[in-house]
């Protein structure tokens, strides 16, 4: 898996899973048969209650172990996967996302909804990022080895580097924007989660709101603004959009014009 640029969080995760068959059977997954998988897959859906994403975790555990470690042909092994039901994420309004920040005191804490919301860069891209990444010339933030181990660059609004310059006075980080305790070691992806939560309760917003929210938030006002879905599919990171895959090409979308969505929000932090 290290060899296809999977994370090590990917890894961790599918590893795991297949500990879980093994102890399951009591013996090695590599000796399981197409039918002994299917019951267990029935087994984890009926009997512990896992979810459609978790039950899609295993299939691709399963699949990675047979076609790329034992060399099998997994497109003889006819396991349906289940569909997963889409439920639309609770999107933030800018009067909301005005409050969060306006009651959150923290110049760190501040700083990083910030950057989730205006560039819409997914939680472990936030807290992977350096800042030689921050490009005050360009006025661009570089996200490096994203989902999928692509890069790409999205927005920085003038007010948030204004910020992140006020936060790197005060704090002084050493190589990652934002770090833990320790220097150079990157925060913590279940503090970034707290700092979300929290100044959503101070906010009073009872809405169900994760950092990956202020992600939806990004990329919901960008096309109210009227920006182009391509144009927001490279901010992103999106291999594809479902819903618009016939309109989209390889043709490098250009969004040298288009503003963060925080620049809307007429407050000072």
């Amino acid at each position: 898996m290290e060899i296809r640029n999977y994370s090590p969080r990917t890894i961790r995760c599918y590893v795991s899973l297949l500990a879980i068959a093994a102890r399951y059977f009591h013996f090695s997954p590599d000796k399981l048969s197409i039918e002994q998988i299917k019951n267990y897959l029935q087994y984890c859906i009926k009997q512990r209650g896992y979810s459609v994403s978790t039950i899609n975790q295993i299939i691709s555990a399963f699949r990675i172990l047979f076609q790329d470690v034992l060399a099998k042909s997994w497109e003889k092994i006819k396991i349906k996967r289940p569909r997963k039901n889409r439920h639309l994420p609770d999107i933030l309004s800018k009067e909301e996302i005005a409050k969060m920040l306006r009651l959150t005191n923290n110049p760190k804490h501040k700083a990083i909804i910030v950057v989730l919301y205006s560039s819409g860069v997914r939680r472990e891209e936030l807290l992977n990022l350096k800042i030689r990444d921050i490009d005050s010339d360009r006025m661009r933030i570089r996200v490096r080895n994203g989902k999928g181990n692509k890069s790409r660059d999205t927005l920085l609004a003038q007010n948030t580097l204004e910020l992140l310059r006020s936060y790197y006075r005060l704090y002084h980080p050493s190589e990652y924007l934002f770090e833990s305790y320790r220097a150079g070691t990157a925060y913590s992806g279940s503090s970034v989660i707290k700092v979300v939560q929290r100044a959503v309760q101070r906010a009073n917003i009872t809405k169900h709101i994760y950092p990956h929210s202020l992600r939806h938030t990004f990329a919901t006002h960008l096309l109210e603004q009227g920006v182009n879905l391509k144009v927001i599919q490279k901010l992103l990171g999106h291999t594809s959009m479902h819903s618009t895959a016939i309109y989209l090409h390889l043709a490098k979308a250009d969004f040298k014009n288009v503003k963060s969505p925080i620049d809307q929000i007429q407050e000072t932090f």
